[in-house]
């Protein structure tokens, strides 16, 4: 057999993600590359690794030893690479953070100058829901995750890194009345939503009970750039943060519709399970975080206050 570490890593990514698609993604590799590699590294065995019923791949049992083993030499590899880094007396390892989907728009700003300055730390960022970002949380699988809204069920520590500002947001186009209210607006317009598990849905679902409003027209969409392509389109309007619009405000093509009782604030804070023995690369990166973040703010995030 003469498989590559390539081949390796690209079929345990297709193995974690059940798609070859995500994987080119995540891997940055093109679709055609990944499903040739694949076929590669699967005519180098005489039992399938992977099904594919319709549009969707499936590992096999088989597979999924072979990915667990793939994982294994993959580690040993990174372990060299650290060892080999740390005698040199680089920090290196993984830093691994799990992001809420809306939180791609900051975290990059806190870990930059971090990276660059470590070029032995290899960065494993998750961008999901809040619910999956929790769950990875819980299951131990991440030093840190960031959030808008504390997970009310768990022990953590955390460190605040910016405000979260949430307003409601139309395409430019759509002119409103001076005074209009928000049941107006919501008995017009359909209100965007996004999907559940969200922290960004579970705040504007708070702020509309919380307000008592009657909402008659609905549309659930799974991303903050689908519910952001949908606005510019004329869809509807939503409650968004402002984190995520800032080009779109800019440019005129989105509005901040002013309304009592908005904008809805919240926090944008790192955080980790509380008792956790962080790695030499995590408590580096804390420390640095404790030293830059207001430089960092203060940097990246000054336009904010305008709003």
């Amino acid at each position: 057999m003469k498989y590559t570490l390539n081949q390796l890593q690209i079929f345990l990514k297709v193995v974690q993600t059940q798609s070859v698609t995500r994987a080119s993604e995540e891997l940055h590799l093109t679709q055609p590359a990944v499903s040739i590699q694949l076929k590669n590294f699967q005519e180098q065995f005489e039992i399938p690794l992977t099904e594919v019923l319709g549009r969707k791949i499936y590992i096999t049992d088989f597979g999924r030893e072979i990915a667990e083993a793939a994982e294994n030499i993959i580690n040993q590899v990174y372990a060299i690479n650290y060892k080999t880094l740390a005698y040199k007396g680089q920090l290196s390892g993984r830093l691994k953070i799990s992001v809420v989907s809306t939180g791609k728009y900051i975290m990059p700003y806190f870990l930059t100058d971090f990276m660059k300055q470590n070029s032995g730390i290899e960065l494993l960022m998750d961008v999901t829901n809040k619910n999956k970002v929790v769950e990875s949380l819980v299951n131990n699988e991440v030093d840190f995750a960031l959030v808008s809204i504390l997970p009310s069920s768990l022990k953590i520590e955390k460190m605040d890194l910016l405000q979260n500002k949430l307003f409601l947001v139309n395409d430019q186009k759509t002119k409103f009345k001076k005074g209009v209210t928000i049941t107006e607006i919501f008995n017009d317009l359909p209100l965007i939503f996004r999907e559940k598990g969200s922290g960004t849905r579970q705040t504007m679902e708070s702020f509309i009970e919380r307000n008592n409003i009657s909402v008659l027209k609905k549309m659930e969409l799974t991303s903050n750039e689908a519910v952001k392509q949908a606005l510019l389109a004329g869809l509807g309007c939503s409650i968004m943060p402002l984190i995520g619009i800032r080009s779109e405000l800019q440019s005129n093509e989105l509005q901040i519709i002013p309304i009592k009782g908005l904008p809805i604030r919240t926090t944008w804070s790192l955080i980790w399970l509380k008792g956790k023995k962080h790695s030499p690369v995590s408590l580096a990166f804390l420390e640095y975080l404790k030293k830059e973040k207001t430089q960092i703010v203060q940097d990246k995030f000054s336009w904010y206050e305008q709003y």
